[in-house]
């Protein structure tokens, strides 16, 4: 009978694999990935997760309740530099928090995604300036994420993307995840860090997290439009309502889409069956040895 070994370390994790304790892990941490890619890349298992990962504004804290400001800062994250230079394992840019082929379907993506960075730099300078900030008044707040490596690279490459770009000064504070999660759901926030992965495959369970009034629509972000269009989705499970909500969220920019997830495992050679879903989860029932050397 097999067991799981549960721990919050992917350096310990890490260990355990390589010690033959554990036959595969949940993930593998940034700083080991390209070194195993040269030594083991026979064990290191990618595939396509539906999760997208996202900073979210407090919509009903100033100035986040102005769209202008939403959306500059939205233009000005270069999710390239995010997904292929940071990240490195396998990660997708993300311009809407649909992931591709959620439900079997690819939804259009705003046109700015086939915008240089040069075009959606100039546009959130545009924009920044209407919403009365510049050089003279620079935009500042405070971006809130979780204690994890990964996040504190992304949270410095894009702070300092806003920095260099659109001149706003970034406090970065992170917490531990209970902390942070209990101050999102209270509101005690200006931006922060958030990831979703489907609970199930099919676009609703993106879209259905922005409706007024749902638990998990900790951006507080409400819209009558929007409404309208997902219980329509929702009732006739229409692709057409589907895409008219997720149009008007991307414009509206609630939140940044940043990238899209991918499961990075590493998988023992004599492990047969094993496959990861699009939700991320390993069916064990259909894993068996083919060749047991520890």
């Amino acid at each position: 009978m097999g067991s799981y070994l549960v721990t919050g370390s992917e350096k310990g994790a890490l260990n355990r694999y390589l010690s033959g304790e554990i036959h595969f892990t949940k993930s593998i941490s940034l700083e080991s990935f390209e070194s195993l890619k040269k030594t083991m890349s026979d064990q290191i298992n990618i595939s396509p997760k539906l999760g997208s990962y996202f900073y979210e504004f407090n919509n009903k804290k100033p100035p986040f309740d102005n769209i202008k400001v939403r959306q500059a800062l939205n233009l000005a994250v270069d999710r390239e530099v995010i997904a292929y230079k940071v990240l490195r394992q396998g990660q997708k840019p993300a311009y809407t928090i649909m992931p591709p082929n959620i439900g079997g379907v690819n939804f259009t993506e705003p046109d700015y995604a086939s915008w240089t960075q040069e075009q959606r730099i100039a546009k959130a300078k545009e924009l920044l300036n209407e919403a009365g900030f510049g050089k003279d008044n620079p935009l500042k707040f405070n971006l809130l994420y979780n204690t994890h490596e990964s996040h504190k690279k992304i949270a410095i490459a894009v702070s300092s993307m806003w920095k260099k770009d659109l001149g706003v000064d970034v406090a970065l504070q992170n917490q531990e995840w209970k902390v942070m999660l209990d101050n999102m759901h209270q509101g005690k926030f200006e931006v922060i860090r958030r990831a979703w992965i489907a609970d199930y495959n099919s676009p609703m369970t993106f879209l259905d997290m922005y409706k007024s009034g749902q638990v998990k629509n900790t951006a507080l972000y409400e819209n009558s439009d929007y409404d309208f269009l997902i219980k329509k989705a929702g009732e006739f499970n229409d692709k057409s309502y589907q895409q008219q909500g997720l149009d008007l969220i991307t414009q509206e920019s609630p939140v940044i889409p940043i990238y899209y997830y991918v499961n990075v495992r590493l998988v023992k050679p004599y492990i047969g069956g094993f496959y990861a879903s699009p939700t991320g989860y390993v069916s064990t029932k259909d894993l068996y040895i083919i060749k047991y050397e520890k």
